[in-house]
C-alpha cells in the first residue's frame, strides 16, 4: 500500500530546496557537459533509452534531481531506494516485483541513493537482475565508484561525473527562487546581487545549501512597509555565522589574500600561512583554486630542494576535489604548513624564465641534426640523427654530444642554489659540466 502522509504532515511546508526541485531538464541548473543541448545524458533521457548508470559527485549538485527527472520523462516504473535504510531482504522484494513487471513488458528503474553505503553482499544482490534486464539501476554516490562499487556491477553501468555548481549557476538558481511561484515568487523581497553572490560563495557548489541559506535569510529578514522583506548583510552573516562573506573572489582583496598566503609560505611562516588560508576558505573561496596555487608554489618556490613538496600539493588538490569543503580544510592546512617549512629554491622557476626568453627571441633556431628523429630513409640520407650517441652505452652514462643549437651552445638555464636536496643535484650537475668540458670534441 502506498504511504499516505498524516493530516499534520500535510500542513508542514516543504523546504525551499525541495519545493524548487527542477521538474525537467530545462529547469535543471549546471552540469551542461551532461545535459546541455545535444549532450549525451540529455539525448539518453529524451530518447527514453536509459541504461544502468552511476551519478558521481559532491552533495547538492543534482544527482537525485536528475534521477527524478528521469522518473518523470521515462515510461518505466520508477522506484526510489535508499542505501541507508534498506537491506538484502528489501532488495530481493523489490527485485522480485521488478521481475514480475518485466514479464509483462514493463521496465523498472531503481534509483539507489548513496549506493556506496551498500556492502558487497548487498550490491551483489542487484547484479543478476541488472544482467538479465529486470531493472535499470541508477546509483548516486559522493565517493569514487571505482573503489566503492563492485567491479562486476560497475562494469554494467555508465558513470557520469557531476561537478560542483559554479557561483554563477547558484546565483541564477537563487534569483529563480525569488521569482518562481514555488519559491518566493509574488513576495516583495529585496536583496542585493552582491548578497546573493555571497550566499553562492558560501554554498561552495552545493545548490541545496544555497537555497537553505536563502530561505533562512528570508524568514529572518527585516519587515518593511506592506509585505516588504529586506535581506541585509548582517542577516546573511548571522545565517552563515561568517563575518567575511562579502569577500570578492574577483576583486582586489582576492588577490591580496592569495598573495599573503604565497608570501607567508615563501617566508617560511606557517602560522601566517594558515591564517591567510583560513581567511580565504571561511570567506567562501574555492578550495580548488587555493590548491592550484599551492601546487604552483611547490615547484616555483621549493622545486628540487624538496621534490616531495609537489606530491604533497597534488595529494591535497585531489582531496579537495574528491571531498570538498569543509572536510578538505585540514588537507590544505597540511599542505600549506609543509610548504612553509620546506627548504626553498626558485631555480626551476628561473630556469624556465631564462629559457622562455631565449625561446621567444630565437624561435627559428633549428634542432641539431644529431638529435633529430630519422624515421624515413630520406631523413637518414639528409643526416638526421647522424652521430647520435646513446648515453646508456657509456660507462659514465654521459656523452659530449651537443643538444642545444649552435647559437646557444653553453647556455645555462638551470642554476641550482644548493638548498635542501638540491645540494646533491648541484654537486652532480657540476661534475657533469666538468666532465663535458674536459671531453669537448675540440679537446
Amino acid at each position: 500500500m502506498d504511504y499516505q502522509p498524516t493530516l499534520f504532515e500535510s500542513n508542514v511546508p516543504q523546504p525551499l530546496a525541495e519545493r524548487l526541485r527542477p521538474r525537467n531538464l530545462d529547469e535543471f541548473c549546471g552540469q551542461q557537459h551532461l545535459v546541455g543541448e545535444g549532450k549525451i545524458l540529455r539525448r539518453i533521457i529524451e530518447s527514453d533509452s536509459v541504461g544502468s548508470m552511476i551519478f558521481w559527485g559532491p552533495p547538492g549538485v543534482g544527482k537525485t534531481t536528475l534521477a527524478r527527472i528521469i522518473a518523470h520523462m521515462t515510461k518505466a516504473k520508477f522506484i526510489d531506494f535508499s542505501a541507508v535504510t534498506s537491506g538484502i531482504k528489501e532488495i530481493k522484494g523489490v527485485m522480485e516485483s521488478a521481475e514480475q513487471s518485466r514479464r509483462y513488458g514493463q521496465k523498472t528503474i531503481l534509483f539507489v541513493d548513496e549506493i556506496h553505503r551498500f556492502n558487497k553482499a548487498q550490491q551483489d544482490a542487484f547484479l543478476p537482475y541488472v544482467e538479465k534486464g529486470s531493472i535499470i539501476l541508477i546509483g548516486a554516490t559522493t565517493e569514487n565508484p571505482s573503489f566503492e562499487v563492485n567491479g562486476a556491477l560497475l562494469s554494467r553501468c555508465k558513470v557520469f561525473v557531476l561537478h560542483p555548481l559554479s557561483t554563477e549557476d547558484i546565483v541564477k538558481l537563487l534569483k529563480r527562487a525569488l521569482t518562481d511561484g514555488r519559491g518566493f515568487g509574488g513576495q516583495n523581497i529585496e536583496v542585493d546581487d552582491d548578497l546573493l553572490e555571497a550566499i553562492a560563495n558560501f554554498a561552495n557548489g552545493d545548490a541545496r545549501s544555497a537555497l537553505s541559506t536563502l530561505e533562512m535569510a528570508v524568514l529572518n529578514g527585516e519587515s518593511g512597509e506592506g509585505d516588504k522583506v529586506t535581506i541585509t548583510k548582517e542577516i546573511i552573516e548571522q545565517c552563515t555565522s561568517r563575518k567575511s562573506l562579502l569577500y570578492d573572489k574577483k576583486g582586489e582583496e582576492h588577490y591580496n589574500l592569495i598573495s599573503a598566503l604565497h608570501k607567508s609560505m615563501r617566508n617560511s611562516d606557517p602560522d601566517a600561512a594558515v591564517y591567510w588560508l583560513a581567511r580565504m576558505l571561511e570567506a567562501g573561496e574555492d578550495p580548488i583554486y587555493v590548491a592550484r596555487r599551492v601546487t604552483r608554489f611547490a615547484s616555483e618556490d621549493i622545486g628540487l630542494a624538496d621534490p616531495r613538496a609537489l606530491s604533497v600539493a597534488i595529494d591535497a588538490f585531489e582531496a579537495c576535489r574528491l571531498i570538498g569543503m569543509p572536510e578538505c580544510t585540514v588537507h590544505l592546512t597540511q599542505a600549506v604548513v609543509y610548504m612553509s617549512l620546506a627548504p626553498k629554491s626558485n631555480a626551476l622557476y628561473m630556469a624556465y624564465e631564462r629559457a622562455k626568453k631565449d625561446a621567444l627571441t630565437m624561435l627559428d633556431e633549428p634542432v641539431p641534426l644529431v638529435i633529430r628523429n630519422a624515421p624515413t630513409k630520406l631523413m637518414k640520407e639528409l643526416d638526421y640523427g647522424k652521430g647520435y650517441q646513446y648515453a646508456h652505452d657509456t660507462a659514465e652514462k654521459l656523452t659530449n654530444m651537443q643538444c642545444l643549437p649552435d647559437s646557444l651552445d653553453g647556455r645555462r638555464y638551470y642554476l641550482p642554489d644548493g638548498k635542501g636536496e638540491e645540494r646533491e643535484l648541484k654537486e652532480r650537475l657540476e661534475k657533469i659540466l666538468d666532465w663535458k668540458s674536459r671531453h669537448r670534441p675540440e679537446n
